[in-house]
């Protein structure tokens, strides 16, 4: 009985020769290939994968779902990872995910199979939300197997493999990175890229402007409205998320916004350079921010910020379906019931900033308490009890130790 494997197919170098090395194992294989609103002719690539010999070929629109389901839940709760990765790559890894069980489900098919790095995340993120979808699922890692390995070494014999089976790929030796694609965001790393001290070269950007060179030289402002925490509006028009992400976008990406050139900490273990652009997400996050800020108490804040950096590590490390993942999510969307209101935010070459907010509910922001021109209902004298409190801690701390050392010029 032969069995049935579904492919996550790109179209790529890696999971076309994939595909044909699955077929000479004898299994049967249906390719998926998920619409993340990457830049993709799938008709081509289908077609592609049909001659290589696949079975049939899904190619699933999930473009909405990933922006309602995955992105902006993330701008919700604020998600950064390391404090500067907007997780452009981890978010789509789940909803990717989805896509595949449900094929296998629907197929009966008693494998997935994907074409991720035995060094990278997506690996772990791949297979850990299958396992936690479909406990029965077996998964088939080619990069993680022994024989698939001594056959191909990287990219060369890849190339090579690929020219014997007459498969049509647009890969070159002289490739210099590697990209991934979806509606908010594009990656690029390995290759000349592997070297952190190696300047990308401005022709790698796809998504954004040079902001140096081609961003319009006269400021944008942009009004986004949410309701609890969720983008709603773009300038007082109501609009679907996925609508506001494309014109976000387009807009930032036009100024050069949400580039940024990091080393991070794979999961795995591992430190590795990435270049990323997310022009739309960018701006959604730091509108999101702000207006967090002015809107919620000062130590729910606190607690909302730490939970927010165990989330985004759980979606990092490919934990999206996960009881703790459940918890906090449910916990960070919780504190978003009093985030409502405006933010008007300034776009510029390289960077946008907020500029102006408002609460469309009640606010802690009271201007005339907060006023240096009256003194509403606070009492100035307060002031120095609430300071001899807390230097209580500090006297006594001198007393027992001694004075602080005073650092001499």
């Amino acid at each position: 009985m032969v069995e049935k494997v579904i492919l996550a197919y790109s179209g790529g170098l890696d999971t076309s020769c994939i595909l044909k090395w699955l077929l000479e194992k004898g299994y049967e294989v249906i390719c998926l290939m998920a619409d993340v609103g990457q830049k993709e002719d799938f008709e081509l690539a289908k077609q592609k994968a049909l001659k290589i010999g696949a079975k049939q070929v899904i190619v699933e629109d999930v473009k909405e779902d990933f922006v309602k389901n995955y992105i902006w839940p993330a701008v919700q709760m604020g998600l950064i990872y390391e404090e500067r990765y907007l997780l452009g790559t981890s978010l789509a890894r789940p909803c990717i995910t989805v896509a595949l069980v449900e094929a296998a489900k629907k197929y009966q098919a008693k494998y997935i199979a994907h074409g991720a790095t035995g060094k990278g995340n997506d690996q772990v993120r791949f297979e850990l939300c299958a396992y936690a979808l479909l406990p029965s699922i077996k998964i088939i890692a080619p990069w993680r197997d022994d024989e698939f390995c001594q056959q191909f070494q990287g990219r060369l014999d890849l190339i090579e493999y690929a020219r014997k089976h007459n498969i049509p790929v647009t890969a070159k030796p002289s490739t210099p990175w590697s990209t991934d694609a979806n509606i908010l965001h594009i990656s690029y790393e390995s290759g000349i890229l592997e070297d952190p001290n190696q300047i990308a070269p401005e022709t790698l950007y796809e998504m954004t402007k040079d902001p140096q060179t081609q961003a319009p030289k006269q400021s944008m402002r942009m009004t986004i409205t949410f309701e609890k925490g969720l983008p709603v509006k773009l300038n007082d028009k109501s609009q679907s998320p996925l609508e506001i992400l494309e014109i976000l976008n387009y807009v930032a990406g036009s100024y050069g916004i949400g580039r940024i050139d990091i080393v991070e900490n794979r999961y795995v273990g591992l430190k590795s350079r990435g270049v990323y652009e997310t022009p739309g997400g960018t701006v959604l996050f730091q509108a999101h921010q702000d207006l967090e800020v002015f809107c919620l108490d000062r130590e729910v804040l606190r607690c909302k910020q730490y939970l927010r950096d165990r989330m985004a590590d759980y979606v990092y490390n490919g934990f999206w379906f996960s009881p703790e993942a459940n918890y906090v999510r449910q916990c960070l969307e919780l504190s978003q019931d009093k985030v409502n209101g405006q933010v008007v935010m300034e776009l510029r070459p390289g960077y946008c900033q907020a500029v102006a907010r408002t609460a469309t509910t009640n606010a802690l922001y009271n201007q005339e308490l907060v006023s240096m021109d009256v003194h509403g209902e606070y009492v100035p004298r307060d002031a120095s009890g609430f300071i001899a409190i807390n230097s209580v801690r500090l006297r006594e701390h001198v007393r027992a130790f001694g004075p602080y050392e005073v650092a001499k010029k």
